[in-house]
């Protein structure tokens, strides 16, 4: 079991969990769709070589993000981060996978 953690834009949250969900993350013991997610604010400066979907490249910028965190099964982890990858808006995707020992 692993646990994935990204950030993700405000609107494209859902967006970007259904796509994780229809792989088969945030199942678990019998649940569908689970995660845990909560509101925050993410800081980033696009450098001169970045294509940026928000913010301008040499400032800094802020966004409302989610930062969400699901159970992944070890058999669905590479569809899970590939689903996370493809459906998110960003250029460079910020997540964590992380082995959980149960």
């Amino acid at each position: 079991m692993y646990s994935l953690v990204f950030n993700v834009p405000v609107s494209h949250v859902e967006s970007v969990k259904s796509a994780i969900f229809a792989v088969g993350g945030g199942s678990m013991d019998g649940y569908e769709n689970c995660c845990w997610q909560v509101l925050g604010e993410g800081q980033f400066k696009p450098g001169s070589s970045s294509n940026p979907f928000l913010g301008t490249i040499g400032e800094i910028h802020k966004e409302e993000e989610y930062r969400v965190e699901m159970a992944i099964a070890k058999d669905v982890k590479d569809e899970c981060v590939q689903a996370l990858k493809k459906s998110h808006p960003y250029e460079v995707v910020p997540y964590y996978l992380v082995e959980i020992i149960l």
